[in-house]
Order: C-alpha cells, then sequence, then structure tokens
C-alpha cells in the first residue's frame, strides 16, 4: 500500500508532520482530516513513487502526436461535469483514463495523475504534457485553481473548446466539397484522355481526314497526358512542399499569410475566421482571470497567422508600455507590401498560361502575352487592396467600449460570435456558389469532348455515305 508523507496542522495551530498508508492520496486526505487536522501538503514517498511509474509506463501505449481537437472537446465537458458534481480531480481524471481509448490523451492522463499523486497542481500536471495539453489549456486551469473556481473555468473551457471546433469544422467542411469534386474530375478527364481518346486518335489516323482545330487540341492534351501523366501528382506536391519552405523563413511565411488574406473571396473567409478565433481566445483567457500580457502571448502563440501574430506581439509591447489594446491594435493592422506575396500573385496568375505552354510549346509567343497580362490583373489587385486593414474598425471600436466599461471579455465575446456568423454565412454562400459553378465547367468540358470527336465522326460518315453513292 502506498504510503504518504503529510504536514498538516491541529485544531490549536500546531504544525504535524507524519506519514499515513492509504490505497489513494484522496483517502489519506480523508483520513488526515477525520483525525481533525487540516491537511497544508501530501506527497507520495519516492520509492512508491517509483513503483507507480512504472506501473503507470506499463499502461501507456505507443502513440504519435497530440489529442484530436474532438477528443479535447469530450474529454474537456466530461471533466467539467465530474467537477460539477462534486467529485475530487484525481479521482474524475482516473474516471476519463479509464474510459479514454488508447492514445495520447490516455498516456497524458496517466502522467497527469502520477504528477497529482506525487503533489503537483492539476495546472502544473498538465503543463509536463505540452503536445495534448497547450499554453492556453493551462494557464485557463491555472488561473482556476487560483481563483477557486475550477469547475467554472472547466465549464468554460469546454464551451469555448466546443465553439473552435465547430467553427474550424465549418471551414474545412467547406473546403472539402469543391477539393473532392475536382479531384473526382480529374481522376474521370484523366481516364478518358489515356485510354480513351487514343483509340478514337488511331481511328481517325486510319480514315486520314483532317482534323477541326477542337480535335487536334483535344488530341494533343491526350497525347501530352498520356507521356506526361506522372506529372500530374507531382505538381501539387512540389507546390505545397515550395510553400512549405518558404514558409520556413520569417518573411517567407509572412508573405503567404499576407497572400490568403488577399485572395479574393478566400481571404475574406480567412480573415474572418481568425478574428472569431483569436478574440475568442482572448475573451476566455481575460474572464478567466488570466493576467492580459499573459492573455496576448497565448492568443499570439494560437493564431496561427503571421500577420495576426504581428499585430498582438505590437499590442503587447504597447500595454507594456502603458497604452490600452485598441490603440495599437489599430495602428497596427494595415499590412505593408511585402514583396513575398506580389510573388505568390504572380506566380497563381501565370499558372493558367502555362499550362496551356505544356499542352502546345509552340504556342509560348501567346503564352508569354497571356501571362504579362493576367500578372497585370494580380498586380493591380494586390496594389489596390494591400493596405486595407486586416482587423475591421468594428472590431478596435468593441474593444475600446469593453476597456472603457470594464467588460472586456463581453465584449470579445461577442466580437467573436459576430465573426463566426460571418464565417458561417460566407462558406455558406460558397458552397451555394461552387455547386453550380462546378455543374457548369463539368458541362462545358464534356461539351468540349464530345463536340471534339463527334466533328470528324460526322466528316467519317459524310464520307462512307458520299462514297457507297
Amino acid at each position: 500500500m502506498p504510503t504518504y508523507q503529510f504536514e498538516a496542522m491541529d485544531p490549536q495551530g500546531q504544525e504535524i508532520r507524519d506519514v499515513i498508508e492509504a490505497p489513494t492520496q484522496d483517502e489519506a486526505q480523508a483520513t488526515i482530516r477525520s483525525m481533525g487536522y487540516f491537511v497544508t501538503k501530501i506527497a507520495q514517498q519516492k520509492s512508491n513513487v517509483k513503483a507507480g511509474q512504472s506501473s503507470s509506463q506499463a499502461r501507456k501505449t505507443f502513440a504519435l502526436g497530440g489529442a484530436g481537437g474532438k477528443k479535447m472537446v469530450t474529454f474537456t465537458r466530461q471533466l467539467s461535469i465530474l467537477q460539477d458534481a462534486g467529485l475530487p480531480i484525481l479521482r474524475s481524471l482516473k474516471i476519463l483514463e479509464d474510459q479514454a481509448n488508447p492514445g495520447a490523451l490516455k498516456n497524458s492522463l496517466i502522467d497527469v495523475c502520477d504528477e497529482i499523486e506525487s503533489g503537483s497542481s492539476l495546472s502544473e500536471a498538465l503543463s509536463k504534457s505540452p503536445k495534448v495539453f497547450d499554453r492556453l489549456y493551462v494557464n485557463m486551469i491555472k488561473a482556476g485553481e487560483a481563483g477557486g473556481s475550477l469547475e467554472i473555468i472547466l465549464r468554460r473551457l469546454a464551451e469555448f473548446k466546443e465553439r473552435t471546433q465547430k467553427l474550424k469544422g465549418k471551414v474545412i467542411g467547406a473546403m472539402i466539397y469543391p477539393i473532392m469534386v475536382v479531384v473526382f474530375t480529374i481522376g474521370i478527364l484523366t481516364f478518358i484522355m489515356l485510354f480513351i481518346i487514343p483509340e478514337f486518335q488511331k481511328m481517325f489516323e486510319e480514315f486520314g481526314i483532317e482534323l477541326p482545330a477542337m480535335t487536334q487540341l483535344l488530341m494533343a492534351i491526350s497525347d501530352r497526358v498520356c507521356r506526361l501523366w506522372f506529372l500530374f501528382p507531382l505538381i501539387p506536391i512540389s507546390m505545397m512542399l515550395f510553400v512549405s519552405l518558404v514558409c520556413k523563413f520569417r518573411a517567407g511565411r509572412m508573405g503567404w499569410h499576407l497572400f490568403l488574406l488577399k485572395v479574393p473571396i478566400m481571404g475574406k473567409l480567412v480573415e474572418k475566421a481568425n478574428l472569431a478565433r483569436t478574440t475568442r481566445t482572448l475573451g476566455a483567457l481575460v474572464a478567466s482571470g488570466v493576467p492580459i500580457i499573459e492573455g496576448l502571448t497565448i492568443t499570439r502563440e494560437t493564431s496561427g497567422n503571421a500577420m495576426f501574430e504581428k499585430i498582438f506581439s505590437r499590442v503587447t509591447d504597447s500595454i507594456r508600455a502603458g497604452d490600452t489594446i485598441a490603440n495599437p491594435m489599430k495602428a497596427n493592422s494595415r499590412p505593408g507590401f511585402h514583396p513575398v506575396t506580389l510573388f505568390f500573385f504572380l506566380a497563381t496568375m501565370s499558372l493558367p498560361p502555362l499550362a496551356v505552354l505544356f499542352i502546345k510549346p509552340d504556342f509560348w509567343f501567346y503564352v508569354a502575352y497571356g501571362s504579362f497580362g493576367l500578372c497585370l490583373v494580380g498586380f493591380a489587385w494586390y496594389f489596390l487592396n494591400y493596405k486595407k486593414p486586416v482587423v475591421e474598425d468594428l472590431v478596435v471600436n468593441m474593444i475600446d467600449v469593453g476597456e472603457e466599461t470594464g467588460e472586456l471579455d463581453t465584449m470579445l465575446y461577442k466580437v467573436a460570435d459576430y465573426y463566426e456568423e460571418e464565417v458561417e454565412s460566407i462558406t455558406d454562400g460558397m458552397m451555394k456558389l461552387i455547386e453550380p459553378l462546378m455543374i457548369i465547367f463539368l458541362g462545358l468540358v464534356v461539351l468540349f469532348i464530345v463536340v471534339s470527336l463527334f466533328m470528324p465522326l460526322i466528316a467519317i460518315i459524310s464520307g462512307l455515305t458520299g462514297g457507297n453513292k
């Protein structure tokens, strides 16, 4: 049976130091209290701790990375309910550890339980598993422990996790549909170009007829696909690797993230999603009693966008100098000209002409003019939009009012609610717009293939009919 060292105060205020044997730390504390002592410190003896740790290691399974967002939402909500029911924190964590499936979360809960049994607080124990419990999570728990309102903080944290996961799911869900349609379309067209069009090409060559321009273009596309099919998976992979390499550098990461914020339609979605996430994060931290400097630092680290990281970093520096949040946020919300962002705009606009060059190399003259024209369009768009602020005046004004009235957390929650509704509205609008556009695009592709194949077929049939006469 484990042995616990404890320090306590008797009814006369005298300090007591002793050891006690008990199955768990909770039962040890209960026994000490039944003796009329008030426990001030308790920890399992080191020999017992090591034995417990070895048994804990045996219960762990191999796991990579952290826990998923949905698992963390479920865990936080369940822990909040158990704390509302009045269960000791160690008992609650052991219940959830037993219920958890093998993986990173279960392994972390085993470690957390061991740390708490060794005398650590909940926040200290959670901080030992940073892959599962990030700084936001740990600091909110720490604030709850300091204020004696852990069950309230857990409830807020559960609500925060649920809202964040819902917003993330909404954005990802809006992207999955068009990506799946595009991938499916490319797969079908590749099959047609590899196996169907070459058969028609052999038939046309046997009859020796002159092919129309549309049919020649279709045959050229089919020929390139048959000879260079291996480039199709390599091109997107190479582009992703290139972007990842660019983002390894500070200037490259800023340029890429500004490009995402300034892209038509999609940029607004990225901007509003970041505003919703960052304001809700900061609001949750402020409401939990986390110091504002620490809250801004955590919000910056969890924003996931270099431009927003820069804004919150400048705001933090200004607050240290005695300023408010609203003024430096407004002053730093306008991004300046960034050459890497311009490069991404020019590269994106030049891709369609380069695709034509891939099919018809002898069209290089027209491709050059087309690329130049589209690059001018991309440059004009970026030049007209690069100074637009990424944090709207609504956010700044709401934060200013919150600071004036002392209800900053309430205002931040209102801003987050507003932008979450905006994100839902944009994603719903995109879904409604993408579906007909995809249908029109597929219809045009099918029309092009059918017309390109039927025109020479009609000529062949006409020639055969005329020959028979």
